[in-house]
């Protein structure tokens, strides 16, 4: 179980720049493989509020690290957008800073360093399972966000038996081996405590894919100890990736970020905001002539800040934030929201 007290002074990766005792430091951290939607700026919002409340700092990372389906076009439409809604960063890829470089993509040697660590741990193994193979753990048991578990079939592989595969022309990914039992407690800022193992999370991760591309979970805990975040606000759609990344960051002597997982934002059916809502884009609701502010006041209504939706900048609400107001139930968004934002401008 993680040891809350533990020092990050051990630790085999270089150390942030330092921060001002007591001071948050939060981040917006924008994955540039399509436009930012509502749910996106949700999100960022109450992320940049949350840091600015405490008078703290806030780092604008571009996780880019999918080369498949990163584009510079969004990298640059994200900033674009992030700044029309009304947040700023004090650190950033077009602002430098002390703990760069803030995009993922820049960023493979520290990468490289952790997965080094991990394996001469003995906490890393090679698994040579295919996709297909993955697809036909359907029958097995899932763990908490519905994915399933992965059963160790690669984990005590003979030499031989790699070998074999590897004769096969199959490539690894790289999993971190947990241990039985392994768990983690933590007190999320929104959710409130949670105890969670391993293997409720899913078992075995993947820290590296098998077309050499690190996996999110080992990169955004290096960047976060690196970049000296001590404070992430995100969806609650991955709280289960919390106690593999609290795992990884006591295996590195880390030290975590608190976390906060807010309520994710659903369209009038229910389904998350995703690509395919294309009017409910920035960009889409910019060229249709919403204010910012009418978005800003919008989303502050949801999350409990307003006690009616308005014309707001994201500036004026740092004074009133808090997680205590945001709700715990999906923000489902009314099917007329575009004519509901248009009005509010």
């Amino acid at each position: 179980m993680r040891n809350d007290d533990a020092s990050p002074g051990s630790s085999p990766l270089p150390a942030f720049a330092g921060r001002p005792a007591g001071r948050v430091c939060g981040r917006l951290a924008p994955s540039p493989t399509g436009l930012l939607h509502l749910g996106n700026a949700w999100a960022f919002l109450l992320a940049w509020l949350a840091a600015r409340a405490d008078g703290g700092r806030v780092v604008l990372r571009m996780e880019d690290i999918d080369p498949d389906r990163s584009r510079p076009e969004f990298a640059r439409a994200a900033m674009r957008d992030l700044v029309w809604l009304g947040l700023d960063w004090d650190e950033g890829p077009d602002r430098g800073g002390p703990n760069g470089p803030y995009v993922q993509s820049g960023r493979g040697d520290a990468y490289a360093a952790a997965l080094a660590a991990l394996s001469a741990m003995g906490r890393t193994y090679p698994c040579f399972c295919t996709r297909k193979e993955l697809r036909g753990l359907a029958a097995a048991p899932h763990a908490e966000d519905g994915s399933p578990v992965y059963p160790g079939t690669c984990r005590n592989l003979s030499p031989a038996r790699r070998a074999e595969f590897e004769r096969q022309g199959r490539r690894p990914c790289l999993r971190l081996r947990c241990e039985d039992g392994e768990a983690e407690a933590f007190t999320d800022l929104v959710a409130g405590p949670r105890r969670m193992t391993l293997l409720e999370c899913g078992g075995d991760f993947a820290l590296r894919r098998s077309d050499g591309v690190v996996a999110y979970q080992l990169a955004v805990v290096v960047d976060d100890a690196a970049m000296g975040v001590t404070q992430a606000v995100r969806g609650d759609d991955i709280l289960s990736s919390t106690p593999r990344q609290l795992l990884l960051h006591r295996l590195l002597g880390l030290r975590p970020p608190s976390y906060a997982h807010i309520p994710l934002v659903l369209d009038a059916a229910g389904e998350r905001l995703a690509k395919r809502h294309g009017s409910l884009t920035l960009a889409a609701l910019r060229d249709a002539g919403v204010s910012p502010r009418a978005v800003a006041g919008y989303l502050a209504f949801r999350a409990g800040l307003l006690d009616v939706p308005g014309r707001i900048a994201p500036a004026e609400l740092v004074s009133g934030f808090s997680f205590a107001a945001i709700p715990r139930a999906p923000v489902v968004l009314p099917e007329d929201i575009a004519d509901i934002l248009v009005h509010l401008s």
